[in-house]
């Protein structure tokens, strides 16, 4: 990289970058991408997935999905909730999920071994969404931007910034793998605050935040001695479900004013 680039690349992600406080009140360094170029970012992933994986062409399955999706989604904050949000379930007997931003989910059809009823299915939709809306994409890249590893990125959100449009930006980030990009392992601090997080729109959606803690104990089971490739980079499962239990009792007069004031998913 030239010089000169690279003291304009540094110099616009100090601009760019910022503080800001995540919805369970951590400090997080962000600004390193705009908005318009995650939700690209989140996009070409989708894409990306949905031609390498084989789409379930189940429509109770699809409709199973998109019903818990559409569900949480009413309780996002309103510009997620303004997003057109779509699902896409892949024919893998892994149990495993994701959100991206700009409102994709993926849901393995394994996923349905271990989540056992729509609850269990809204805890593990809860806590990817929940990654979303604490903005954990943003921050990983914005971190790995700062890095000497992320110096390639940084050049072509420098390029973006001098007159390139963000779908160029998208494009240069795709030599890298916009998969690899957006979908690396999150921290266990993010992934400890998805849960949390998760739960509490799982709440206020009106279903039980108790089957969370089933749900994991579901995971744990499926696992055996070998973990899932979910859990891989997540907090251990023991101190997890401990949490989990102890978050949900404060949750429950949410969900039970969320069921009284009408939203009584009935997804399946």
């Amino acid at each position: 990289m030239k010089p000169w680039l690279l003291s304009a690349s540094i110099a616009a992600l100090l601009v760019a970058c910022a503080t800001t406080t995540s919805p369970t009140g951590r400090t997080q360094v962000v600004g390193g991408v705009s908005q318009q170029q995650l939700d690209q970012l989140g996009a070409q992933a989708f894409a990306e997935t949905k031609a390498k994986e084989q789409a379930s062409r189940d429509a109770k399955q699809n409709a199973y999905v998109t019903c818990v999706v559409n569900a949480l989604v009413r309780q996002l904050p309103p510009e997620q909730r303004q997003v057109a949000w779509e699902t896409a379930v892949f024919v893998d007997a892994e149990p495993n999920a994701f959100a991206l931003p700009g409102g994709k989910v993926g849901v393995n059809t394994g996923i349905f071994t271990v989540a056992k009823n729509q609850d269990q299915l809204a805890a593990v939709l809860g806590h990817e969404i929940g990654h979303v809306i604490s903005r954990h994409h943003e921050e990983r890249i914005t971190r790995q931007m700062g890095t000497q590893t992320g110096l390639g990125i940084l050049g072509a959100l420098a390029g973006a910034k001098y007159g390139q449009t963000g779908m160029d930006a998208v494009s240069q980030f795709g030599s890298l793998g916009a998969q690899g990009l957006i979908l690396l392992p999150n921290s266990r601090t993010q992934e400890s605050e998805a849960d949390i997080v998760g739960q509490r729109i799982m709440a206020q959606a009106g279903f039980d935040p108790r089957q969370a803690v089933n749900l994991w104990q579901n995971m744990i089971s499926a696992g055996g001695a070998r973990q899932p490739q979910w859990l891989s980079t997540h907090p251990d499962p023991t101190n997890r479900i401990r949490e989990l239990e102890r978050d949900a009792p404060a949750l429950l007069p949410t969900y039970e004013a969320a069921r009284k004031a009408g939203n009584t998913p009935k997804c399946g």
